[in-house]
């Protein structure tokens, strides 16, 4: 039994770090009443953490490397459970940012890093056990996170989601130092640190254009400065990622057709089927007038469906194209986003059912294949940047998705307060539409790009795929 004591540290740190990802949707209502704080500080209370992952996965994972994946994880642990605090003690929205700005930067750590100890502590049988094990709690972590914050928000308050993660890192922080080895260090490669402040601002600078554009309207001079300043550091990303001797993304990687239409679907697949989440949430409790509690249940069928289908359509699917697992897989997710336009002023949280159960259909079908695909597109050796980039593209899709769907929510139905039921219908329907198109349009482009591939179906998922959503 003592062997699995590693896996059940890397699965414990995993869990929490992607629980976080979505435990906050179902308590954002009580947080708006309580920080007194509308619907733009609402989406970076979401987008900041999911921000922050994305910009420093890849970085982490290179410092790793250098100095340690056993330190690094620890070192991510410690910063978790402090930012955690500082959230949950939060007597305003800016703090409540910040503190989540930080907590991402410690699941960065976590997450760049659980892998590679997995690998060296398991050898063989083992190890094939020891991921599949780490594969299936991360993907059971979307519906654990709805409905762990509904049941923490109702029963005592929005602020136990983040207390809850202080006994979690401790007990983590306590086994992970004592049952993994030494972690291998590789002094001699650098970290790409002006390509990782680079790519931090690009996001962060376009993502803050959007919400703020939404907000204050698209005129306005911080939300075009922000704008212009994220697209300055994309160029600024490439010029540095194309000259630096060890770059974080390596831009030879964008002319590999497989990989690209991997991170086009991975991006589209986190915007189409979960950037609607806080919205819907705010939907069910403030419009509905439903417990924390029954919303997170509300919003189980997703994840519930998403795990029974990869269950059983794994094997099914297991030699077919991309195309068919990837790109189609995407174009249903799309399809499950225009679904929930069914809900109209009269609905009830059932209206959310039908685009849930084919939203998580397409899920299942996508998800497995997409971190494998794009591992097996590279080189061996550019197989982890590959996974980074894939899972990094996720969490940027989240946070654009996020943005931009509550600048078009905003748009048509002003901000998210106690407003007419019928004004918040007509938002969520604009707001669900756009998600619909952008899976679709990408799910066909995606789709066309592995047509003209013509990429080898991976043997089998690589022993270090990350497949979580």
């Amino acid at each position: 039994m003592r062997k699995w004591l590693p896996l059940f540290a890397a699965c414990l740190g995993t869990l929490m770090l992607l629980i976080d990802v979505t435990i906050v949707n179902v308590a954002l209502p009580d947080m708006s009443a309580d920080l007194g704080t509308g619907l733009s500080g609402l989406q970076w209370i979401v987008d900041c953490y999911a921000l922050a992952l994305a910009a420093l996965l890849l970085a982490l994972g290179s410092l790793a490397d250098r100095v340690g994946a056993k330190q690094v994880y620890l070192a991510g642990l410690a910063l978790f459970a402090i930012a955690s605090l500082i959230c949950g003690i939060a007597d305003n929205a800016p703090v409540l940012v910040a503190a989540r700005i930080f907590q991402g930067v410690g699941g960065a750590a976590m997450f760049a890093t659980t892998l590679s100890l997995l690998h060296a502590t398991y050898t063989g049988r083992d190890r094939g056990v020891a991921f599949g094990t780490w594969g299936a709690v991360s993907g059971a972590a979307a519906g654990i996170g709805v409905v762990l914050g509904g049941v923490l928000t109702d029963l005592l308050s929005w602020r136990w989601i983040f207390f809850v993660n202080l006994p979690i890192a401790a007990v983590t922080i306590v086994l992970s130092a004592m049952v993994f080895p030494a972690s291998q260090r590789h002094p001699g490669r650098d970290v790409d640190v002006p390509g990782m402040l680079a790519f931090t601002l690009a996001a962060a600078g376009v993502t803050f254009g959007i919400i703020r554009g939404g907000e204050h309207g698209w005129g306005d001079g911080g939300a075009l400065l922000a704008l212009a300043a994220g697209v300055a550091a994309v160029v600024i990303f490439a010029m540095i990622e194309s000259r630096v001797a060890a770059p974080m993304f390596p831009l030879s990687l964008l002319r590999n057709r497989t990989l690209g239409a991997t991170l086009l679907s991975a991006s589209g697949q986190t915007f189409a089927a979960f950037a609607t989440m806080p919205l819907l949430s705010l939907w069910l409790q403030q419009q509905l007038h439903m417990t924390p509690l029954n919303a997170g249940l509300a919003m189980l069928p997703m994840a519930a469906t998403a795990f029974l289908v990869a269950g059983l359509t794994g094997r099914v699917l297991h030699d077919a194209r991309p195309e068919w697992t990837i790109g189609a897989g995407l174009i249903v997710v799309g399809a499950g986003s225009g679904l929930l336009t069914l809900i109209g002023t009269g609905s009830s949280w059932v209206a959310m059912v039908p685009g849930f159960v084919v939203i998580g259909a397409g899920i299942g079908v996508n998800a497995p294949a997409l971190v494998s695909t794009g591992m097996a597109a590279v080189s061996p050796q550019q197989g982890g940047t590959a996974a980074g980039a894939v899972n990094t593209a996720r969490q940027l899709g989240l946070a654009l998705g996020v943005a931009v769907l509550g600048t078009v929510f905003r748009d048509v139905a002003g901000d998210a307060g106690r407003m007419p039921l019928s004004d918040f219908v007509s938002g969520l329907d604009a707001a669900v539409t756009v998600a619909a198109a952008v899976g679709l349009t990408l799910g066909v482009a995606a789709f066309a790009l592995f047509r003209r591939a013509r990429v080898d179906v991976p043997a089998a998922i690589p022993a270090d795929a990350v497949l979580i959503d």
